[in-house]
C-alpha cells in the first residue's frame, strides 16, 4: 500500500508538503508541522482543505447513481472514455478522475490497467468509490475527498485527466498534466435524457451549450455518442431521476409523474472532447 501512495504524488492541502503513508493507516507530510491524514476504514483519505469541506452529492444521490450505473446503462460511455484514453494517451499510466463521484468510471479505468486517482468534493461519493474499488479488488487506485479546483497532487504528475459530467477546470487540469498529457471531457449533449424530461415536464428544452471547455489546450478530437435505453421498472426510473440535476429543480407535482411509471425509454446523448497539453 505504501507504494501506491508513493506513486500517487499526493501533496498536503495545508502546506504543500509531500504526503507519504507511514503506518499503513495515516498519511503524513514532510512539512514543519507534519500534518496527518487518516485513511478511512473504506480506504479513502480526506484531503479537502477547511475552506472546501462539505458539499457535493448526498448519500441518497450516490446510492441512486450507483444503482443505475451498476445496471450497465452507461457502459458505452465508460467504453468510449477508455477507448479515447488508449488512443490518445500515448501509453501514459496515471489517470486522475476529476469529479469521480462514486467511482464507476475510475474503477473501470483501473480494471483496464491505469493507475487511477479519484477525487470528489463529496465525502459520500468518495467513500462509495473506495468501497467499489475494494469490492472489485482494485489495487492500483487512490481515492480522496478534494475539490477539483485545487487537486492535492503535484504539478506535472498525471498522464491523463478524465472529467465526466463535472465542471471543467482547465488551469488546474493543465497544472497537473505532464507535457503531452491528455484531458478527456464528457458531458451531456443537447438531447441527453429528453425522454426522461418529456415524462416530467409539459415543455422541454435542449441542454445548454457548455461554456467552460478548454481554450488553451490543444483540441485533438470531438466525438458524440447516441443510443437509447429502456428502463423497465419504477426503481430504475427513480434512480436515474435522482442522479440528475432535475431532481433538485423539479416541483413535487412534476416529480410525482414518475411515481407509477413502470417503463421509460429515453435517449443518451454524450459529447466527448480530447485535449493535449503541449
Amino acid at each position: 500500500m505504501t507504494d501506491i501512495f508513493y506513486k500517487a504524488n499526493l501533496k498536503c492541502p495545508i502546506c504543500d508538503g509531500v504526503l507519504m503513508l507511514e503506518d499503513q493507516k495515516t498519511l503524513y507530510c514532510n512539512g514543519q508541522k507534519k500534518h496527518a491524514y487518516d485513511l478511512s476504514s473504506s480506504g479513502y483519505v480526506n484531503l479537502s482543505s477547511p475552506k472546501q469541506c462539505g458539499g457535493g452529492d448526498t448519500k441518497e444521490a450516490v446510492r441512486a447513481r450507483s444503482a443505475f450505473l451498476d445496471a450497465g446503462y452507461y457502459k458505452p460511455i465508460s467504453d468510449k472514455i477508455l477507448e479515447l484514453l488508449t488512443l490518445y494517451g500515448n501509453g501514459g499510466e496515471r489517470v486522475v478522475d476529476a469529479g469521480c463521484g462514486e467511482g464507476y468510471y475510475t474503477v473501470q479505468a483501473a480494471k483496464n490497467g491505469f493507475f487511477t486517482l479519484g477525487f470528489d468534493i463529496s465525502k459520500s461519493a468518495v467513500e462509495a468509490a473506495a468501497k467499489r474499488a475494494r469490492r472489485d479488488s482494485i489495487k492500483n487506485g487512490v481515492y480522496g475527498v478534494a475539490s477539483i479546483y485545487s487537486l492535492p497532487i503535484f504539478d506535472a504528475c498525471a498522464d491523463a485527466v478524465i472529467n465526466i459530467f463535472a465542471p471543467c477546470v482547465e488551469a488546474e487540469f493543465s497544472r497537473v498534466l505532464v507535457k503531452g498529457g491528455v484531458l478527456v471531457v464528457a458531458w451531456a449533449g443537447k438531447s441527453h435524457l429528453m425522454g426522461l424530461k418529456s415524462a416530467i415536464y409539459e415543455e422541454t428544452q435542449e441542454n445548454d451549450v457548455r461554456n467552460d471547455l478548454p481554450r488553451e489546450l490543444e483540441l485533438l478530437c470531438e466525438e458524440r455518442l447516441e443510443y437509447d435505453i429502456t428502463l423497465t421498472d419504477n426503481a430504475k426510473i427513480r434512480s436515474l431521476f435522482a442522479m440528475t440535476p432535475y431532481y433538485w429543480r423539479t416541483s413535487q407535482k412534476d416529480a410525482g409523474k414518475l411515481d407509477k411509471l413502470e417503463e421509460l425509454k429515453t435517449n443518451i446523448d454524450i459529447n466527448f472532447s480530447v485535449y493535449r497539453k503541449n
